[in-house]
């Protein structure tokens, strides 16, 4: 039966040539329409990837198309402005409008459901009070720890220099300046960026030991404590493994590494960070060590090396203090 849908289907577009040579050139497009469907019918009776379309030829097309455009049919046909994960349609539209600077409220009430379950508000006073605490934080640091820091409630997670650029980390790092959060350095050690604004920082210190790590991959503690005694560095993070890169962890070329990047974690250059007004430009970096030469075969994580640091373990945790 299928076999005699797609015999008729090229039987079609036989005649519609046939009209074509007799009477006009325009029938020229229904005969490229339908042998173009033809050829597809016979494809799907002879492929074997597809059983759905082994069954219903050309038609069965139209259940890849409709799970093609699922998505966006969804989205504007049947969603509701309250529905969607992470985030719904009426919360991704206040931020578009907050980030162009127009209209960012909605007053009015609410299409929301405030007598669910689960649903957070905050209701009017009639004996409003002056609020004391206008910057929450926490403190780290026990009664025995002479620098505690009370670490704000939201601040900007570890994100290495290295994976991010230049301008990214001193982006972050002035943002936090700003609004009096802190920022983690990530496990690729404190650069010049870092620096620049003065933000708080927390020093993560990671199982390669970066900016804190002897040439041949052991741990430093004169680097140690040089960058624990800078002003900026409220706290210190260690993680004890990796969990996300079980065995060697990542793995990168050296020589693809910036000179920046790879003095960035050198036991040389790692001193630099010390002051940003001592810092060479970063186009100009340049360590006289072996290991911030492109053609070193070191990589800028665990490796192979066994001088390097052991390899984590598959599980990861970190320890903060802000104990110096």
């Amino acid at each position: 039966m299928r076999a005699l849908i797609v015999g008729a289907v090229w039987l079609e577009a036989v005649l519609a040539a046939l009209l074509a040579v007799r009477h006009s050139a325009w029938w020229w497009i229904v005969v490229g329409v339908v042998a173009a469907l033809a050829a597809l019918g016979t494809w799907d009776l002879v492929q074997t990837r597809h059983s759905i379309l082994r069954a219903f030829p050309i038609l069965g097309h139209a259940r890849f198309l409709a799970e093609l455009i699922r998505p966006e049919i969804y989205q504007y046909f049947v969603e509701s402005n309250t529905d969607g994960a992470p985030f719904d349609r009426e919360t991704r539209d206040a931020v578009y409008r907050r980030a162009k600077g127009t209209k960012g409220d909605e007053p009015f009430g609410t299409e929301r459901d405030v007598n669910a379950v689960g649903h957070e508000f905050l209701r009017h006073s009639l004996r409003a009070r002056h609020a004391t605490d206008l910057k929450p934080t926490v403190r780290l640091g026990g009664p025995d720890c002479t620098q505690p820091y009370d670490i704000a409630l939201l601040n900007v997670s570890a994100m290495s220099f290295g994976a991010l650029s230049a301008n990214a980390i001193e982006a972050l790092n002035g943002g936090a300046a700003l609004g009096g959060f802190a920022h983690d350095t990530g496990e690729g050690a404190i650069s010049p960026y870092h620096l620049k604004h003065g933000g708080d920082l927390i020093w993560e210190i990671g199982s390669g030991y970066f900016g804190c790590r002897t040439a041949d991959g052991h741990f430093d503690p004169e680097l140690f404590r040089e960058k624990a005694n800078l002003p900026t560095v409220k706290a210190i993070s260690i993680k004890l493994s990796q969990g996300a890169k079980p065995g060697l962890g990542g793995v990168h070329r050296w020589s693809s590494c910036t000179s920046s990047r790879r003095c960035a974690v050198c036991p040389a250059a790692n001193r630099w960070a010390s002051s940003c007004a001592s810092a060479p430009a970063p186009n100009s970096w340049a360590c006289a060590r072996p290991c911030c030469r492109p053609e070193s075969p070191r990589t800028s994580s665990s490796s192979t090396d066994p001088r390097a640091a052991p390899a984590p373990h598959p599980r990861s945790s970190r320890i903060t203090s802000a104990c110096r």
